[in-house]
């Protein structure tokens, strides 16, 4: 098996491609080894020494780690992490994803909401998983659009610049009701 790996725009954080499917459609973000309970995965990958956040894309991981370690020590072990879990066939993850928490929007708003997503889904969110992360549309209301980034986004130092200058005004362009961006968290 052979496992490419791409940098990120953020230092912390680096994209493993393992040349097979991940996740699929959906995406799991793991800011914790507690929280990566459903993972066998992500589990395995807190278990290394300086792992501090885990994502798992459609058909990559991210990988980011604390400041204590460096990529020189780590990668080789993530390396071996991840193409021992994809050897043995075991699931990437069990259960639902991320994806299946409630949206804040008003019902009034669906056809401006059904806009938004749909430059989200074609426009930025496979930039954004070509840098390692996603973005995932949380609510709409009053003009203001709120989104969470996940993976190699989540801790990026050009990521404000990146939801503001880019997604705020693309948004804005193309659905005029939109006022603003926002970042939240889950």
């Amino acid at each position: 098996m052979f496992i490419e790996t791409e940098g990120t725009p953020n230092p912390a954080t680096l994209k493993f491609l393992p040349g097979q499917d991940v996740m699929g459609f959906s995406t799991a973000d793991f800011a914790s080894r507690e929280s990566a309970g459903r993972s066998q995965l992500a589990t395995a990958l807190f278990d290394l020494p300086g792992v501090a956040r885990v994502f798992l894309g459609g058909d990559f991981i991210t990988v980011t780690k604390t400041d204590e370690i460096a990529w020189q020590s780590l990668k080789p072990q993530v390396l071996g992490a991840i193409m021992e879990h994809f050897v043995a066939g075991r699931p990437v993850i069990e259960g639902g994803s991320d994806d299946d928490l409630e949206e804040d929007t008003d019902p009034a708003d669906q056809e401006v909401v059904d806009q938004i997503k749909e430059l989200l889904d074609t426009r930025v969110r496979p930039a954004v998983a070509g840098d390692g992360g996603d973005i995932v549309f949380r609510g709409y209301r009053d003009g203001i659009v709120r989104l969470h980034m996940q993976g190699a986004c989540s801790g990026c130092p050009s990521s404000s610049a990146t939801l503001k200058h880019g997604i705020e005004n693309m948004l804005k362009h193309y659905v005029p009701e939109v006022v603003a961006v926002e970042q939240v968290a889950f």
